[in-house]
């Protein structure tokens, strides 16, 4: 493999990399966002598949160049909605 072929296959395993991040990203994002309105509404609510996601993104990093994101508590959504 000569090296605008190592070059090129790194930087689209990198790219694909990034890519499944953002998918990752966008499902907790939307796993928060109905844990928030569960919250306003005054109906019960786990952040379980927040922090299932959330382990998702943290094993994928290990593997590449995406940040990590934080598990998050049942307490820190309740705070959230209670500050806006």
């Amino acid at each position: 493999m000569n090296v605008h072929e190592a070059i090129s296959k790194h930087s689209t395993a990198q790219h694909l990399h990034l890519v499944r991040f953002a998918e990752l990203d966008e499902q907790r994002e939307q796993a928060i966002e109905a844990c928030l309105d569960l919250c306003r509404r005054g109906l019960s609510f786990n952040v379980d598949e927040i922090n299932a996601i959330t382990a998702e993104i943290i094993a994928h990093a290990k593997k590449g160049i995406s940040p990590l994101r934080s598990y998050v508590t049942e307490d820190m959504v309740r705070e959230y909605v209670n500050n806006k």
